[in-house]
């Protein structure tokens, strides 16, 4: 069943966040994922607060998922977003 990486964050240093922007992508592609959204315009519908930069991201199963988080070239630029921005992320499993 598909695995959807949901990220929903508030970049703090987007100049010092180009690097993994720009790296980010081949990494994903690597390990079979691809984007559903990266960054597009949302509309809050319900609840708050306004929701900041969503970024959902979708592989096969959740074992895929891991095997690119986990992948050394994921960890190696990851640290560039987490000291650059703020918020929050999960996984989401997908119905089969």
């Amino acid at each position: 069943m598909p695995a959807y990486f949901v990220v929903e964050l508030e970049i703090t240093n987007q100049e010092a966040m180009e690097p993994y922007r720009a790296a980010v992508p081949a990494t994903i592609a690597q390990y079979g994922g691809r984007f559903l959204t990266r960054g597009g315009a949302t509309e809050l519908i319900e609840g708050g607060p306004e929701p900041k930069r969503i970024v959902i991201l979708e592989f096969a199963d959740k074992a895929a998922f891991r095997r690119w988080y986990d992948a050394p070239e994921y960890q190696k630029i990851l640290p560039g977003r987490l000291h650059n921005s703020t918020g929050r992320a999960f996984i989401v499993e997908g119905a089969s």
